[in-house]
């Protein structure tokens, strides 16, 4: 999978973009704020259909303008597909392949895979488990239309069950019999997203771990430990819960509680690692995923990397270019405030590559 074409309307701060893109390596560079990571963001937007910076749809739209649009032709195979995404300001969010609307989102996610390595990945290692499940569903979404058939039937369940919790608080009034009306869809669709996650992150695991060693040199030993509700039987564990959940008015076990711990020496990271220790785990994860998606949907995703270049030393960025060109990563796309330093850690790659000076 490549992008030969890239088109942004009134996305963010860009008014009108249109680039030809290398099949190999893009670079952006300029200062900034003039909308280098904006262009990744509308590349991860043609991937999943959001922003990888978190913000609502309606905040890409370029100030005073009443839509934004994206638009790219994909070669996907032996042929070029068209695709575009549209939002205004008067209507819901449009996702269309070669002129044709997909029905859901979930549709769409896994057909244009990628991968961003970015400053706020260090969000992963300092924020709560909500940011590591998102990334965790992530990954795994592009892979596996089924789990995220699940996740999006889990999650309703979830909120319907919640919902009742609060009204039985509200009424003053509890019906178990209508409370585990729930609990049946909840434990089907909870036991098979427990049992994908974890297979997925024992896979991942010897991926990343030979990717660390290889950018850090070092000796150090580092791990992904999934932890979830549902090493117990689910159906018990919600038994247990009824009463607390009562009390909270919400479900309190289950697969929206999981987390991933990100460990080194037997220890979490954030508390041992070095700010460099910690980069390169993050690196090291994302390079693991896309070889975990390329091995699992035979499509190499788009790899990119915002501001890398100012985040990681100069020796393990020469290591992780190195990684990235010997392990025929696909389609790469790089953004950096120093023309010339791009130019310095590129200059040993035989791949074409174009620099657009933003």
């Amino acid at each position: 999978m490549r992008i030969n074409k890239l088109s942004l309307h009134n996305f963010k701060n860009h008014d009108h973009l249109q680039l030809d893109l290398s099949a190999q390596i893009n670079c952006f560079v300029g200062n900034n704020g003039v909308g280098k990571t904006n262009i990744l963001d509308a590349l991860y937007y043609l991937s999943v259909g959001k922003s990888f910076l978190g913000n609502s749809d309606f905040n890409n739209i370029k100030n005073d303008c009443d839509f934004f649009s994206i638009e790219a032709e994909v070669q996907n195979e032996e042929k070029e597909d068209i695709l575009k995404i549209i939002l205004s300001k008067e209507s819901k969010k449009v996702i269309k392949k070669n002129d044709k609307s997909y029905d859901r989102l979930a549709d769409h996610v896994g057909y244009l895979p990628s991968v961003i390595i970015s400053p706020y990945d260090q969000n992963l290692i300092s924020d709560s488990g909500e940011s590591r499940r998102k990334f965790l569903d992530a990954m795994i979404s592009q892979t596996d239309s089924d789990y995220l058939f699940a996740l999006i039937q889990y999650q309703k369940t979830l909120q319907q069950r919640n919902a009742l919790l609060k009204n039985f608080a509200k009424n003053r009034y509890f019906d178990k019999d209508s409370l585990e009306i729930y609990d049946e869809p909840l434990i089907k669709h909870g036991e098979k997203i427990f049992a994908k996650r974890k297979n997925f992150v024992e896979l991942l695991n010897p991926v990343m771990q030979n990717f660390y060693q290889s950018i850090s040199g070092g000796k150090e030993e580092v791990y992904i430990t999934y932890q979830s509700d549902l090493e117990q039987d689910y159906s018990d564990l919600l038994s247990q819960s009824l009463e607390k959940d009562r009390v909270l008015t919400y479900t309190s076990k289950g697969i929206h509680k999981d987390d991933l711990l990100f460990e080194m020496m037997h220890y979490p990271i954030k508390k041992v690692g070095s700010q460099g220790q910690q980069k390169t785990f993050l690196v090291a994860l994302k390079l693991a995923q896309m070889i975990r998606i390329k091995e699992l949907t035979g499509k190499t995703p788009i790899l990119l990397l915002d501001d890398i270049f100012d985040k990681l030393d100069d020796k393990r960025v020469t290591q992780l270019i190195d990684l990235v060109n010997q392990e025929n990563f696909g389609q790469i796309f790089i953004t950096d405030t120093h023309k010339e330093r791009t130019e310095s850690i590129l200059k040993d790659i035989k791949e074409p590559i174009n620099i657009y000076e933003i």
